[in-house]
């Protein structure tokens, strides 16, 4: 009984609403309504894979993407093991603090301060230019945008990423650390044999989540940094998506490539799961 209401709110505001799928098979019409709508089976799909901007699109995602993932995984872990070194609980809650602040500013203000600092008048180009350096615009440059992009979001989300794994840690029995300085044990070696593998399922588990919504960018940040000189790197196909179903009302076409970007990421996540458990199954059977 207890379950019940859980039960009816995932399938009202889970299930319910992915009946909206159908839309990426029909061309959708308003009047018609959903039902009423003709079929139009793959057309869609064939449309967008054969369209001039997939490739692009679907460049620009994956490397923002992936760069993002080869970047960000690993500071949040590096920050906890880090701060995991203080002794002085004062000292730690105020860099605690300090990290995990950026990740309650909004997207919007977060833009804004990059819009600042990186502007042709803005501090950054200011100093560089100073020094001598001649820079371009970062704002306007294609090959600035993804930089700018990830970094601003590794700054951003790196001590909230490190909130789990500070937590872990936390929970190491003091008799290991007290064993392990008993026999010499370095700080590196500490770190080696006892914090990594007490965070390594932790770590297993944000790879597979991090694997599997790595075609999920949100078109957000993308949206507001971009700039009419920088769409050939900051178009994504979330960004695509938006333009299409809201702004140009083509519902169908923007369902089926939001759904086409859905199973990428399913089968990347059934992936990196099926690899990580043959990893895990072959380490079992060697011991």
């Amino acid at each position: 009984m207890l379950m019940i209401p859980a039960v009816l709110i995932t399938l009202i505001f889970k299930y319910f609403p992915m009946y909206g799928i159908v839309l990426a098979f029909k061309d959708y019409n308003p009047i018609l309504g959903i039902a009423g709508s003709k079929w139009v089976g793959l057309e869609h799909f064939r449309n967008f894979l054969s369209s001039p901007n997939f490739s692009r699109l679907l460049e620009n995602t994956l490397k923002l993407s992936i760069y993002g993932l080869l970047w960000g995984f690993f500071p949040p872990i590096i920050i906890a093991l880090m701060l995991n070194q203080i002794m002085s609980q004062k000292i730690k809650s105020t860099l605690q603090t300090i990290l995990y602040m950026p990740n309650f500013i909004s997207t919007v203000i977060i833009v804004g301060i990059i819009f600042l600092l990186f502007s042709s008048s803005g501090p950054i180009i200011s100093i560089l230019e100073s020094i001598g350096m001649n820079v371009p615009n970062f704002l306007t440059n294609p090959g600035s945008f993804r930089s700018l992009y990830i970094f601003s979001g590794i700054w951003q989300g790196m001590g909230w990423a490190s909130l789990l794994y500070t937590a872990v840690l936390s929970g190491v029995p003091p008799e290991l650390y007290e064993a392990a300085e008993i026999d010499g044990a370095t700080i590196l070696q500490k770190i080696r044999y006892i914090e990594l593998p007490t965070m390594k399922p932790l770590i297993i588990i944000n790879l597979i989540l991090s694997v599997g919504g790595i075609m999920n960018l949100g078109y957000e940040k993308a949206y507001l940094m971009q700039t009419s000189l920088n769409l050939p790197t900051s178009e994504i196909i979330d960004t695509y998506v938006y333009k299409v179903g809201l702004q140009s009302g083509d519902y169908s076409y923007s369902t089926a490539i939001g759904l086409f970007n859905t199973a990428i990421n399913l089968v990347l996540l059934l992936a990196t799961t099926l690899i990580i458990n043959r990893m895990n199954n072959r380490k079992v059977v060697a011991k």
